[in-house]
């Protein structure tokens, strides 16, 4: 603020500093208020080259508010960074009450920025963390199961609206996805193997290859993978959506219980559409295998068509199939706990939905391993 803008007082006896090279003392003088300091504020902080100062005397400071006391102790500070602390005397007792008050706010401030925490303590902090998301989940589980029970023992209670939407977007609308990904996987497939097997001179063996690894491992996995992130961040993103719009409690509020109207549904839904789009995924995968050994290994489709019921039992679809509806489980639920974790805005829910697909993921190769183990133990 120029001087136009002074009171009277202010203007007659400006904020100054003057400096005794006898004493190497800078003198404070003048009315240290809001309205007095403007001018004197833009000649701070001291340049380097200022003579020596051993002290500060603000026996000359006839007004001081807490705008004044903090030019003051900025003042100070700056002389202290540059030489030493520097004694300040002849305050009032008011004033150096308001020179007390500025400095503690400025320790507080300075108190508040705590040292980076260490790598144990990080650590510690992190796998926290993750026992807590461990247990909360399985909290959500429970929950799940408890709301299950009760719409098993009364169906009525089944939302069949939200279900079939649910079907649709999670099944019908990811045919085309899951079709054209798990085709190029058979191809791929058949072609890897087919050229060691071609080297051998066992050409027909393409069947066993194609047949065996799409029914009993790679369709049922590639399809759990390719829902976890297609429909699995569908279920974070809109759950997500709801929290953040206050949907959720909108629901609660009007006696509708959550789980019923977004959860249950979702996941009967997927445990419904998985098996069939892992049906889907066999043949069309097959078929990918199909197409690439007639053109590299010169085998007819009939002959790999009537070779399958010979080389491929019942018991390996079957197990393929079967792993589906557990996969079904591990996604839907995931991507529903995770929605329902979105606290905040766009940024939690983008974060959260990133989480979603990578947990479901993981768990899903873990169950798919677990199979392996368990099915390798009882010779299937």
């Amino acid at each position: 603020m120029g001087n136009a803008t002074m009171k009277p007082e202010t203007a007659a006896n400006p904020a100054r500093i003057e400096y005794d090279p006898a004493t190497s003392t800078l003198r404070c003088l003048g009315t240290w208020t809001l309205y007095g300091i403007s001018q004197l504020e833009q000649t701070l902080p001291l340049s380097q080259s200022h003579p020596p100062v051993h002290a500060v005397d603000a026996s000359g400071i006839t007004q001081m508010d807490t705008g004044g006391a903090w030019l003051l102790q900025r003042l100070l500070a700056d002389l202290e960074q540059q030489t030493r602390p520097i004694p300040c005397k002849g305050l009032g007792q008011e004033q150096q009450k308001l020179l007390r008050l500025v400095q503690g706010g400025s320790t507080s401030q300075q108190l508040t920025t705590a040292p980076p925490p260490g790598i144990l303590e990080r650590i510690g902090r992190l796998s926290w963390a993750h026992v807590e998301e461990a247990l909360s989940f399985l909290a959500f589980i429970g929950e799940t199961l408890l709301y299950f029970l009760r719409s098993m023992a009364h169906p009525s209670r089944i939302r069949w609206r939200p279900f079939l939407s649910n079907l649709q977007t999670a099944g019908i609308n990811a045919l085309p996805i899951v079709g054209l990904l798990i085709f190029l996987v058979g191809v791929v497939l058949a072609y890897q193997g087919g050229i060691q097997l071609r080297a051998y001179g066992a050409n027909i063996f393409i069947v066993e290859l194609v047949t065996l690894t799409m029914v009993r491992e790679l369709a049922p996995l590639m399809a759990a993978i390719i829902i976890a992130g297609r429909t699995g961040s569908a279920f974070t993103a809109q759950i997500g959506t709801m929290q953040v719009t206050e949907e959720i409690d909108a629901l609660r509020t009007l006696g509708i219980p959550p789980m019923e109207q977004l959860v249950l549904p979702k996941i009967f839904a997927l445990v419904l559409a998985l098996p069939l789009l892992t049906v889907f995924a066999d043949m069309v995968g097959i078929f990918g295998g199909m197409v690439m050994s007639q053109a590299l290994l010169e085998v007819e489709f009939r002959e790999f068509a009537q070779r399958i019921p010979e080389v491929v039992p019942l018991s390996s679809f079957l197990i393929g199939v079967g792993k589906a509806p557990v996969f079904a489980v591990i996604i839907a639920t995931v991507g529903c706990y995770q929605g329902f974790r979105v606290g905040g805005g766009a940024e939690s829910v983008g974060r959260h939905t990133t989480t979603s697909v990578v947990q479901a993921i993981f768990l899903v190769i873990i169950a798919d391993a677990t199979f392996s183990i368990l099915f390798s133990w009882l010779g299937i």
